[in-house]
Formats: C-alpha cells, structure tokens, sequence
C-alpha cells in the first residue's frame, strides 16, 4: 500500500529525518532538483525554454530556488518572482536564495503584470507558493499569482501540492493552482489524494528525496492492486457450496424489491457458495421468479408490506448457520422494521455488513451500533453517515477523513464511507484509500453489489477491514470494466456481473 502523509505526519518525517543525520539543506536541494527535471519534461526540453518559477517564504518557496537554479544550469532561462520580502524567508530557503546569483539570476518581486508578461512567452511555470500546511483561502498577491497562472494557459508543476489546496483535506475553499503535474516528496500527501484536491494536481509524481525508508510510514495508505490480490480468498480443490462462504441478505419490502436482488446477485458473483434473501413474504413473490440461484426465508410481514417485529425471532434462528450477514436494502425505516434492525444487531453471532436502512435506523444513535456480539462493516454513503453523525452532509464532504474515522471509533466498527476515493477505516483509526472507481457507478442499486460484494467476503474468511477495502476495489474495478463496454448507460446489476473480470484482473501476474 501507499503511505499517504498529512501536513502533520510530512512535517514530522522532515524532522525526523533530521535527527537522523539527513540536513534540511540536501532534503530541499534534492527536492528542487526533482520539480526542475519535472519542468523540462513539461516543457518539452531543456535549453531555450522559458519558465516561470513563483515563491512563496516558506520550503515550499525554497524548493522553487532550487529548481529556478538547476534549470538554469541546463539551458533553460527562469523568471522567478518572489510573493514576500527576501528578509521573510528562513532557513534553507535563505541560501538558495543568494544561489541563484550562481547561475546569474536575479528573483525580483511579484506584480501581476511582470508575472502576466513573462507568463505569455513561458513554455513552463512552477508553482512554489503555499505547501502542505497552507490552510484557508490565498489572499492578495497569492490569489492574483494562482489566478494569472491558471489564466495563461502554461503547464504547471506544482511543488508538493497545488497553492490553495487544503493539505489535510484536499479541499479547495478558493482559488487553487491547476497543475499538469504535482512533484511530491517521500510519500503522496493527503491534499492530492482526497478530491477536489485529487482533481486539480494533475500526474502525481512522488520524488525520493532521501528520507529514511522506515521513516514514511503512516495509518493512511492507498490500495494497490498487488495488496488486493493477496489477500484475495481461494477456492481449494475441495470447497462445497458451505466451505466458500454462506452469506444471509435480511430486506427487502412488498415495494422495494430490487436491492436485495442486487445483494445476492453480488454476493455470488464475488465467489459465496450460499445465499439465502430473508423477507417479507410479498416481496418474494416478486423475487423468486427474477433470481433462481438463492434459497429463500419468509418473514412475517405488516400490512404496509415491511418486516413486522416477529421477523427477529426468525432471522436470530437462522443466523447461526450463515458466515455472514448483510442487513437493510429496501427494509424500510417503519418503526417495527427498525426493531428488527436492532435486534439483530445486538444479537447476531454472524459478522455483520450495514447498509441503508440497517444504518437509517440508527440515526443519530451511532453509538448504539456498538452493543453487538459481532463485528460489523458499515458502509454509508455522505448522507447516511451525517445521519448516524448527527450532523449534514455538506460537513461529512468538507472532512471524509475525520467523519469516516469518528464514525468507526463511536460505533467500534469497520466505516466504509462511499464517494470519491471511498474509505474504509478501522476503530483504531487505520484508514485505507480506495483508488478504483468513477462516474460509473453514479447509479441506482450500485451501493447494492457493493454490500452483497463485502459480505461475501467476509463469508470467505476476510477480517472486516480486508473485505471493505478489498471490496471497494472490486467494487470500482468492476465499475470501469463494464463501463469500458456500456458506458453511461451501465447498470448496478452491469457491474455486479463485472466482478468475476475485476477478479481475474486482479489475479493477472
């Protein structure tokens, strides 16, 4: 997996690396140099090219120095402009700085109009303004810098991250650099791995500057396909439809019957040898005849055609011969369904996968999901998780990260938030990244095959963490391969038959 670094974890690598033996000074010459061969391969070569190079105060700034110098070096004639005072800039920043009379370069001060002129002949630009600390809105001289930048039409380089964005959180509260290519140090940071920031840093390039290998480490990490394939489950020569996993789907309603159907669907195709759909008696009749392969449970049901309060008698018998359970698509939030719900919670022995309206029911009573026997993967998307949060939506977007990690520790399960980059984050805050995915799967019934896809998984065998995380990768994976095909027009049940494909490109050597 892929370490990713927040602004405080980046810092402490820099100091920690220090400490060790490894000077501030190489750590930034050899940064610098990484952003300068990044702008040449920008610029289409080296010798002739015009590049515009603007610096901030801070090692963001004196990054720039450094490259601003070793282009010159190779041909390429730099204008570097300075966002502060020369006397603002501290430590190494203040001896590339005085460098740069090395190669014959003079760094003058920014006005909007000398950047505008030189940006209208430059073949390349570098942005050295904020680094990953920067948080709030630029102002000023900074926000007229990224706006004349992102108006002239010249390819970017930014410098660990693009100015404006929020490092923590990759948000972009004003205006922010479009960068062709982010040059990043040691690890990927999160401001470039979370959207919108992911969307603005072009070709992410992580450079190796020196740091200790031991020392990047971090509790985020992106998933490769290398890691899902390992931990991939097999089919021994052996296995009975009981032995590779026996998955229960508890929802359903007279009129909502076609999220289970996805559940089961996905639960089957992701290699379970058992899927047995329990509910209402009226939305079997509907069933049966769409999906031949599960066996089935009647529930005693209301007369609104939901789950009546009875059916918890009969899902907590059943459930000690399944390996895993899948609770919520299409039950409903009517209030005996919802007793259902946690009952069900409480007392399974079976691991426990938590979708729609088996997390609806307990919103804005997160904590309750932590009086269970089992563990449990709960897998909300922004909305559901403000619920459960007691909270919006729009405050679970500006912070994925911190509600995703909050949601896992009140409810001491597996939070698999869905969304751009989904997260999957244990009660001990460990947080895996999920790179597959897109457009795609903005349709209905696609968080259906993701539920069916972890359940299965976890009926296989994997520890929670593994089958969310595993399972948002198949998710995705299956997602692009269908939508290579199909296009817009892909369906849920499209991707759920696309997982066998994500499987066996997964397993590709």
């Amino acid at each position: 997996m892929r370490p990713v670094l927040a602004p405080a974890a980046a810092a402490a690598l820099d100091r920690a690396a220090q400490e060790r033996g490894v000077r501030a000074e190489d750590l930034m010459e050899r940064a610098g140099a990484a952003v300068a061969r990044a702008a040449v391969e920008l610029a289409g070569g080296a010798y002739g090219r015009r590049a515009v190079v603007v610096c901030g105060k801070g090692n963001n700034g004196g990054d720039g120095l450094v490259a601003a110098r070793r282009l010159a070096r190779r041909g390429v004639r730099p204008a570097v402009l300075l966002l502060a005072p020369p006397e603002a800039l501290t430590g190494p920043a203040v001896r590339n700085l005085a460098r740069l009379a090395e190669v014959g370069i003079r760094a003058v001060p920014f006005s909007a109009p000398l950047l505008e002129r030189e940006l209208s002949r430059a073949d390349v630009a570098i942005d050295a303004i904020f680094g990953t600390g920067f948080r709030g809105r630029p102002e000023g001289p900074a926000a007229e810098a990224i706006a004349l930048l992102n108006g002239s039409g010249v390819p970017v380089v930014a410098v660990d991250i693009p100015s404006g964005v929020d490092g923590e959180t990759g948000a972009v509260p004003g205006e922010a650099v479009r960068a062709a290519v982010t040059v990043t140090f040691g690890a990927e940071k999160a401001g470039v791995v979370f959207p919108p920031g992911a969307e603005l840093a072009g070709v992410v390039e992580v450079a190796d500057i020196g740091f200790p290998p031991d020392l990047v480490v971090s509790d985020v990490a992106v998933v490769e396909r290398e890691d899902v394939a390992a931990r991939l489950p097999a089919r021994p020569l052996d296995a009975h439809k009981r032995a590779t996993g026996v998955v229960l789907v508890v929802g359903g309603s007279r009129r909502m019957t076609g999220a289970v159907r996805l559940v089961a669907e996905a639960a089957y195709r992701t290699g379970a040898g058992l899927v047995t759909v329990a509910a209402p008696e009226g939305a079997l009749m509907a069933l049966r005849p769409a999906l031949v392969e599960p066996t089935y449970l009647p529930l005693p049901e209301t007369e609104e055609g939901t789950v009546a309060a009875a059916a918890l008698d009969v899902v907590l018998e059943a459930a000690p011969g399944f390996d895993a359970v899948a609770v919520g698509p299409g039950l409903t939030t009517h209030p005996e369904a919802v007793r259902v719900v946690e009952g069900l919670v409480r007392g399974s022995p079976a691991p426990l996968v938590l979708d729609a309206d088996g997390l609806n029911a307990f919103a804005g009573r997160a904590g309750e999901v932590g009086a269970r026997r089992a563990e449990a993967v709960l897998t909300p998307h922004a909305g559901e998780c403000a619920r459960l949060l007691g909270t919006t939506s729009a405050e679970v977007g500006a912070d994925r990260l911190g509600s995703a990690r909050k949601l896992a520790a009140t409810t001491r399960a597996v939070a698999l938030l869905k969304g751009p980059r989904t997260l999957s984050v244990d009660p001990g805050g460990q947080v895996r990244v999920n790179p597959t995915g897109g457009p795609v799967l903005a349709t209905a019934g696609t968080g259906d095959v993701l539920t069916g896809i972890i359940a299965a998984l976890l009926a296989r065998g994997l520890p929670p963490l593994d089958a969310a995380s595993v399972g948002a990768y198949l998710h995705g994976l299956a997602g692009s391969l269908a939508g290579l095909e199909l296009g817009e027009g892909t369906t849920a049940s499209d991707v759920a038959a696309a997982v066998p494909d994500a499987f066996a490109a997964v397993r590709e050597p």
